[in-house]
């Protein structure tokens, strides 16, 4: 499975890189983006049900 940030949507909360840090981080913009895998990462869905804006999703 892999994760897919909308940079036009993220606000930059950081609660994805709260959630799953193996997979998200806040790039030097303030904007979330990808840096691993959901295939070890159990915490992808709970990341994307908890983006207050919406602007994660998942694709197999």
């Amino acid at each position: 499975m892999k994760a897919v940030v909308d940079r036009d949507l993220c606000i930059g909360c950081g609660t994805c890189e709260e959630i799953c840090p193996e997979v998200f981080r806040l790039n030097d913009e303030g904007i979330s983006e990808v840096i691993g895998s959901c295939d070890s990462a159990e915490c992808c869905e709970e990341a994307m049900e908890s983006c207050p804006a919406s602007a994660i999703s998942l694709e197999d």
